[in-house]
């Protein structure tokens, strides 16, 4: 499918929980729910694709509006305006290590909700950029099976830490040792998500955490590489469609990784 703001096969819900009310898009299967949040572009065409494959996969998807537009109108250009604000937010926290930005709390809520009505062992979840980590704030709520971290950007003044509070570091770390499996991508040259924050996660989860480091040179010509700068975005606008390319690749482990873990009663919790 062309990429275009058409997004007339999703369906937008004004979703109240904890008293806060926030967009969500919803398309795809009946089949089990994955929480898609969407990086600090907003919803763009480029995320409204990757829902899409989730959905023919036989998942059901559910994508917050945190900011931006509640449609794929939003750019994929860096927005001075848009960091300031998340800087100063108080759902956010973007550059302070060892915090859990407080909008975790409704999207653990949201995936509590979403589990209900979508059913199966439990949820998956995937963060990008300056929402990266808030897949692993969700993993402290048990419906959440699959957490996948892509590209996490913050928090921005500290490129070794995590951006969760140190008792829900210790919380999740202790569902690894149940069966709880993470995930994390990003490209080796990437300045956002630098490589110590890779190995911060991998020290704090060993085995536990899969982090897949792929080279620049999969990045798409016409992402950020078109701005001078190395790749970035691994499943929306550095991705390359295409057979045979990692990032597409990617995109179809993340896939499968959802399916394996969602569609399986006896999924691990």
């Amino acid at each position: 499918m062309e990429l275009n703001s058409d997004i007339s096969d999703f369906t937008r819900r004004d979703l109240t929980l904890l008293g806060k009310t926030k967009p969500v898009l919803l398309t795809g299967a009946t089949g089990p729910a994955v929480i898609v949040i969407h990086e600090i572009y907003g919803f763009t065409p480029t995320l409204a694709r990757f829902c899409r494959w989730l959905g023919d996969a036989g998942l059901r998807v559910y994508a917050p509006i945190l900011f931006g537009a509640p449609d794929a109108s939003n750019l994929e250009k860096p927005s001075m305006m848009r960091i300031l604000s998340l800087c100063i937010s108080r759902e956010f926290t973007i550059l302070r290590a060892n915090r859990s930005s407080p909008v975790t709390d409704w999207l653990r809520a949201l995936a509590r909700l979403a589990h209900h009505e979508c059913g199966g062992p439990g949820v998956g979840a995937i963060g990008m950029c300056v929402t990266g980590g808030f897949a692993l704030s969700m993993a402290l709520d048990p419906v959440v099976l699959a957490p996948v971290l892509a590209q996490p950007g913050v928090p921005a003044l500290n490129s070794a830490a995590i951006d969760i509070a140190p008792e829900d570091l210790d919380r999740v770390r202790e569902r690894t040792r149940h069966g709880l499996e993470l995930r994390g991508y990003r490209f080796e040259g990437d300045t956002i998500c630098p490589a110590s924050r890779f190995a911060a996660l991998r020290s704090s989860f060993g085995t536990a955490f899969t982090g897949t480091e792929l080279p620049d040179v999969a990045g798409n010509p016409a992402g950020m590489k078109a701005r001078g700068k190395p790749p970035h975005s691994v499943f929306t606008g550095d991705l390359i469609d295409a057979a045979g390319q990692p990032t597409r690749a990617a995109a179809d482990e993340v896939i499968a990784f959802f399916r394996r873990t969602l569609l399986q009663p006896d999924a691990a919790a």
